[in-house]
């Protein structure tokens, strides 16, 4: 129902307004449409100002007052992404935590201590080599770890021993007609 039809509703009991075709109801018309508008307006902010149900602008809002760009390909990656951001505090740094911010954030990283309190080790499973997009990753993974902590990044290369365990003899690996890219995958 508009606006416009609330105020008739709330004013013809009074029995002093002519309705239709009047001058009157076209006021009211007008006013009520203005309503609408603002109504919509209203919806629409109180929609954009929660995480949990912004769509456009309350996201972009969100990741510009994080100062973060997560490569998060659709709005529910980036709700969840934002949402591991938001989830960080004080007491967020414990190493589930910052494996579960950054799982958040939609990287595959995992973080391990490495015996010294202020060290981390970054290690990306199931990717062969230095992600593709490393840099940006680097970017977010350094913005969201403590900055005091050394960060050591460990790739998962291609090694004789990983080929050896994988394949018996050379002729195997010539004859499946593999390439490095996929004789990367197969041995991680």
């Amino acid at each position: 129902m508009s606006y416009g039809q609330i105020l008739r509703d709330l004013l013809e009991p009074l029995g002093v307004y002519r309705w239709e075709g009047s001058f009157q109801w076209g006021e009211l018309q007008s006013a009520g449409d203005a309503l609408d508008g603002v109504a919509d307006h209203l919806a629409r902010t109180q929609r954009e100002m929660s995480l949990a149900t912004a769509r456009d602008e309350g996201l972009t809002t969100f990741q510009t007052l994080l100062n973060c760009r997560t490569g998060s390909r659709d709005t529910e990656d980036l709700r969840l992404a934002l949402a591991a951001l938001l989830r960080i505090s004080g007491d967020s740094f414990t190493l589930a935590a910052m494996n579960d911010t950054l799982r958040g954030c939609g990287i595959p990283a995992q973080v391990s201590e490495m015996g010294d309190p202020l060290r981390l080790r970054m290690t990306f499973p199931d990717t062969g080599g230095m992600p593709a997009d490393f840099d940006e990753l680097r970017r977010i993974i350094e913005g969201v770890l403590p900055c005091h902590v050394l960060v050591e990044y460990q790739f998962t290369v291609l090694t004789w021993d990983g080929l050896e365990a994988r394949f018996d003899h050379w002729d195997q690996v010539e004859r499946e007609e593999t390439t490095w890219e996929s004789l990367e995958k197969q041995t991680l």
